[in-house]
């Protein structure tokens, strides 16, 4: 998925994420019958998410997307007063 703003003010920066990540889903993270790909917090049951090597594996595969709770440092955009055009599996990055 892809959002992309215009016409706004502030960070209106494209983001989103075009990797499949279910087709590099570690085992422990699949969801029942491995048809979805879990965040590590829900997968083993800890609000207090942090940095791990599963954030870094999403991190690397979608650089401008929240990998892990309050991943703000490369993921937050504050655009105001924008139209958004989402774009689900987009066909190429932008």
């Amino acid at each position: 998925m892809v959002v992309e703003g215009s016409g706004g003010s502030g960070s209106c920066t494209t983001t989103g994420c075009i990797t499949d990540l279910n087709q590099q889903c570690p085992a422990e993270l699949k969801a029942v019958e491995g048809s979805a790909c879990r965040s590590a917090c829900e997968a083993f049951g800890s609000p207090e998410c942090r940095p791990s090597v599963y954030s870094e594996m999403f991190k690397a595969a979608c650089p401008r997307s929240y990998s892990y709770a309050y991943d703000d440092a490369s993921s937050t955009f504050t655009c105001t007063g924008a139209d958004y055009t989402v774009t689900f599996c987009p066909a190429s990055p932008r």
